[in-house]
């Protein structure tokens, strides 16, 4: 069996050694287990330029991205907590649905899912008081923008408020100053740009925030803290830890670090973003997100026409061995391809000739774009 090239958010073309590392079967207890979540716990503070020494803590969550989001967001909110969230695209919304199921009290600020969020809304926002936290998507994977954490940060801090920033699509694939940035927590999952597989996510938060929050978890599963603690305690997951994923995510951290570490991963993931936009703009394709917006991670692009097919554009790409991602966007038609994963330049070239092919196969008549 071949495996097809994915150009989506994620799952993701993963290495062969990746896969290759779940072939063991190691016992939840077993101490070179207990061992292996130790070290990686030890990386990814690491990889963010934090460490335990410095006040910081990585919680590992069984399950998606989405159960860490609403594992911290559970976990961290007290009786009387009031969330601000910035939205931008189809993940806000879905961190709000979250607040909002556990009954927490929350207002929304809400941009067109093509431009950034107005930090004098925010600003005018927590100027009026009354908020405990403020939540933000680093990548918004709905449209590809990338958005001003640091500012948003820094927004928050003056006014007092936990930061917590969804960093699924953008952590491990992105430079950027995770201090710097003001964080108390961010999130992101194992099969994301650290190229790991899906099964389990993270929260890397400060520690004086677990512990300030004992006690108000909402669940038992995704109680943040207790999880924190037993990893502390005894070195183990509360509940059955995905023993094979996280073994294929110790190669995976392996292979970033064998890369050259986030910088070298970003200039690859760019260089796929860079060749596939190139190669779209001369086909007639438009990009939804305007460019000095737009991130390496994920591109939207607008449908050709107004009767463009994209289930049938989907199905021919998909027989010629190449999967992509539909759209998000709400007010707008558009398709998403993903630059992420264990994907080279060459993987793109390649995904561009089969679009051609389609395109033509599909009597599409585009106009070229400017490069």
């Amino acid at each position: 069996m071949v495996d097809k090239p994915l150009f989506t958010p994620g799952p993701l073309t993963t290495s062969r050694t990746v896969k290759a590392a779940m072939s063991r079967d190691l016992g939840s207890r077993d101490t070179e287990f207990i061992r292996v979540i130790r070290d990686l716990r030890n990386s990814l503070l690491q990889l963010a330029g934090v460490s335990q020494a410095d006040g910081w803590e990585a919680v590992l969550m069984q399950g998606s991205g989405t159960f860490s989001i609403e594992s911290v967001i559970s976990s961290i909110t007290p009786p009387d907590g009031k969330w601000l969230v910035i939205i931008n695209g189809a993940y806000g919304e879905r961190i709000l649905k979250i607040i909002e199921r556990h009954g927490i009290a929350a207002e929304a600020i809400r941009s067109a899912e093509n431009k950034l969020p107005d930090l004098a809304a925010i600003e005018g926002a927590l100027g009026g008081g009354g908020f405990t936290h403020v939540a933000v998507v680093h990548c918004e994977t709905t449209s590809g923008i990338m958005n001003p954490i640091a500012k948003i940060g820094a927004l928050a801090k003056e006014h007092g408020c936990v930061y917590f920033v969804d960093s699924m699509s953008a952590f491990g694939g992105l430079e950027f100053d995770f201090a710097g940035s003001q964080l108390d927590c961010l999130v992101s999952s194992a099969n994301k740009c650290v190229q790991g597989v899906p099964g389990f996510g993270f929260a890397i938060c400060r520690r004086e925030l677990l512990e300030a929050t004992e006690g108000h978890a909402r669940t038992i599963s995704l109680d943040l803290t207790a999880q924190w603690r037993g990893l502390e305690g005894n070195g183990q997951f509360r509940f059955t830890p995905p023993t094979h994923t996280l073994l294929a995510f110790a190669q995976a951290l392996r292979e970033l670090d064998e890369e050259g570490g986030i910088a070298a991963r970003a200039a690859r993931y760019r260089a796929n973003h860079d060749a596939c936009v190139a190669g779209m703009r001369t086909m007639g394709f438009t990009e939804f997100v305007p460019e000095n917006l737009q991130g390496h991670i994920i591109t939207s692009f607008l449908y050709p026409t107004d009767d463009f097919d994209f289930d049938e554009f989907y199905n021919r790409l998909n027989e010629k061995g190449f999967v992509i991602y539909p759209g998000k966007v709400t007010k707008a038609n558009c398709f998403r391809i993903g630059h992420i994963g264990h994907l080279f330049p060459a993987d793109t070239d390649a995904l561009l000739t089969a679009i051609r092919a389609v395109a033509g196969e599909m009597n599409l008549s585009l106009s070229p774009k400017p490069a």
